[in-house]
């Protein structure tokens, strides 16, 4: 899938314009909050925000910035992932995902040494995720984007737990979220 599709099919899921009373980030149009929409240079009302608006925020901020583009490069459903993850709940805590979960599946570092969980993509994720792609085979990508869907899935009940208004959320994450 192209990144355009991607960031349609996404816009598409998100839907427009919502203020839900329970969500801490106040209003939201195509799924981008008012704050990144303002700190990303967008001034008009949120109600009216353009679906173009919303697509450069996601290339930019939730595609290219954290290396998605490098991912999809080696893995491109593990990227398409990765970003639906990272717009949901950032881009460094789906980084921190993939990175946990590299870690677990290196065999006690004999395939690659343990990495940083840093929420970043540098050079060393990007060695590893090479060298487990290499040395697991075909079926490889399928089992780390299921991990990362796995950790995804824990957080969203974690967050449920902890702060019982996000159970008003709860279902939909995990229905429209998870593979």
């Amino acid at each position: 899938m192209t990144v355009k599709a991607m960031i349609d099919a996404l816009i598409a899921r998100e839907g427009g314009f919502v203020d839900h009373p329970a969500d801490r980030g106040g209003p939201t149009n195509w799924g981008i909050t008012e704050a990144v929409a303002r700190a990303e240079g967008y001034d008009g009302s949120m109600r009216t925000m353009p679906k173009s608006s919303a697509a450069a925020i996601y290339r930019r901020l939730y595609w290219e910035a954290p290396g998605f583009d490098r991912i999809a490069e080696r893995a491109p459903a593990l990227a398409e992932e990765l970003f639906d993850t990272g717009v949901n709940m950032g881009p460094q805590i789906a980084t921190g995902f993939l990175q946990r979960a590299l870690n677990a599946l290196n065999r006690n570092a004999a395939d690659f040494a343990d990495l940083v969980r840093d929420g970043s993509i540098g050079p060393k994720t990007l060695a590893a995720l090479d060298r487990f792609l290499e040395t697991r085979g075909p079926a490889s990508e399928a089992v780390l984007r299921k991990a990362v869907d796995a950790l995804q899935g824990e957080r969203y009940l974690a967050l449920a737990e902890r702060r019982p208004a996000n159970e008003a959320f709860v279902y939909g994450w995990l229905a429209n979220r998870l593979d």
